[in-house]
């Protein structure tokens, strides 16, 4: 899914002529940390909540602020989590997206590049998460799939992550069902680190049998 796919029409933008008090008014009626300033179709930058607050002059153009602006954006032929790293380097809520020419399309709000983030990694779908830590020569992807393919389950998403070149992987799967004590129990087997994980607790059948079994002894 491209940046496209995800542009709100209805998110607010900037022509260069209007005035600050207009500025203040969508941003308060849209939320916004920052709003897109076009010039003829042309996208020129984002203007930032913070800034137009702190000008007193409502009838001055947004023209006269070509300085302030931040050069964020996104073509809209971009797979849409390029837009992420976006809102975190520039603090926004709103991306502009432009095409070849530099032009304006609309924007994606954060909160709806959030949802797709969070579709695109399953957030929302059942099962459980597993983490693993480890050095980057025990990384094997194969051997990984291999253990939870043998304990009959499938690993629906994998996610490699690694904070800086010295430190360990840490390496998050998720599979598609929630019993997993037989894999962690494999995994540890093999000798990988186990960081975390979440699905049902933890031999949860194995406990179930046991108070069964302690409750017919109990009979007799």
């Amino acid at each position: 899914m491209t940046t496209l796919h995800l542009i709100d029409k209805n998110l607010p933008y900037l022509n260069v002529e209007e005035n600050v008090a207009r500025a203040k008014d969508l941003l308060a009626q849209y939320k916004l940390t920052h709003l897109p300033v076009i010039k003829k179709k042309k996208y020129l930058g984002l203007l930032s909540e913070e800034f137009l607050l702190d000008i007193h002059n409502s009838n001055q153009k947004i023209a006269d602020f070509s300085e302030e602006l931040i050069l964020a954006m996104i073509p809209y032929n971009q797979h849409f989590l390029r837009a992420v790293p976006i809102t975190k380097r520039y603090k926004t809520n709103i991306i502009p997206i432009v095409n070849e020419h530099q032009e304006f399309l609309g924007s994606i709000s954060a909160l709806d590049l959030l949802n797709a983030t969070g579709n695109f990694c399953g957030a929302d779908e059942g099962g459980a998460l597993i983490v693993l830590e480890m050095d980057r020569n025990q990384l094997s992807v194969s051997e990984i799939n291999g253990i939870v393919e043998s304990e009959g389950a499938t690993i629906m998403h994998l996610n490699i992550q690694q904070e800086d070149p010295s430190a360990l992987l840490k390496v998050t799967l998720q599979i598609n069902k929630k019993e997993i004590s037989t894999i962690i129990a494999t995994f540890e087997r093999y000798e990988f680190s186990v960081l975390f994980y979440s699905g049902e607790e933890l031999f949860e059948n194995e406990i179930s049998a046991n108070y069964q079994n302690l409750m017919n002894y109990l009979d007799i």
